[in-house]
C-alpha cells in the first residue's frame, strides 16, 4: 500500500511539472512570435485598415423633399395647381382635406458632429400648402426650425378652426419633438422613469 501511496505522489509530481514545462515552453514560443517582424507586421496592417476605414468627414441623412427653400420660389399662390407641386416637390409627406386641401412637405438633414458619431439636427423645413376646392394654391406656410422653436399652440379657438388647426398643430408639435430628441432618448428615458 505505501508503494502504492507513493508511486502516486511521484506520478503527480511528474504530471505537475510536465504541466510547468509545457506552459514555460509555450509561453518562450509565444513571446518569439510576438516580438517577431511577422507579427508586427500584422499589427501595422491591422492598424492601418483600421484607420483607412474610419472617415472623418460629416454623414449626413436627408429626409424628405431636397431644398424645400429653392422650391418654393417656383410656386405662386392662386396660379400654381395641384399638378404644377407635384412635378416640384413630389407627393406629399402628408395629406389632409378640410374645407380646403392641406398638403405638408419636410426637409430633415442630421448630421454627425464629431468623430464619436452624436447626431445634430441642422435643417428642419416644413411646408405647408393649403390648396381650395378648384385645385388652385390658397396659402403658403414655411416653417424653419427657429419657427418650429418659437410655435406656441394657441388655446384659444372656435369649433369651426379647431379640426384644422389642431391637424396642423398636432403634426408641428411632433416634428417639434423630434427636432428637440431626434433619437427619442428622452421619451425612453421619461417611460422608464429615470
Amino acid at each position: 500500500m505505501r508503494i502504492n501511496i507513493l508511486s502516486e505522489k511521484v506520478s503527480l509530481l511528474v504530471k505537475k511539472e510536465k504541466r510547468f514545462l509545457f506552459l514555460e515552453s509555450f509561453t518562450k514560443l509565444l513571446y518569439k512570435f510576438i516580438n517577431s517582424l511577422i507579427m508586427k507586421n500584422i499589427f501595422l496592417i491591422s492598424l492601418f485598415l483600421i484607420i483607412s476605414n474610419c472617415s472623418f468627414n460629416l454623414v449626413d441623412d436627408h429626409h424628405g423633399v431636397y431644398f424645400i427653400e429653392k422650391k418654393i420660389k417656383k410656386i405662386q399662390v392662386n396660379a400654381t395647381n395641384k399638378n404644377d407641386i407635384v412635378k416640384i416637390f413630389g407627393e406629399p409627406s402628408t395629406k389632409s382635406s378640410f374645407d380646403n386641401d392641406v398638403w405638408i412637405y419636410i426637409e430633415r438633414k442630421i448630421t454627425n458632429t464629431h468623430f464619436m458619431g452624436r447626431k445634430e439636427l441642422i435643417v428642419n423645413n416644413v411646408l405647408v400648402l393649403e390648396i381650395d376646392e378648384r385645385g388652385l394654391l390658397a396659402k403658403i406656410d414655411f416653417y424653419d426650425i427657429e419657427d418650429m422653436n418659437k410655435l406656441r399652440i394657441d388655446t384659444d379657438s372656435t369649433d369651426v378652426g379647431f379640426k384644422k388647426k389642431s391637424f396642423v398643430y398636432d403634426f408641428l408639435a411632433s416634428v417639434r419633438q423630434k427636432i428637440n430628441d431626434p433619437l427619442g432618448v428622452r421619451k425612453k428615458r421619461e417611460k422608464t422613469g429615470q
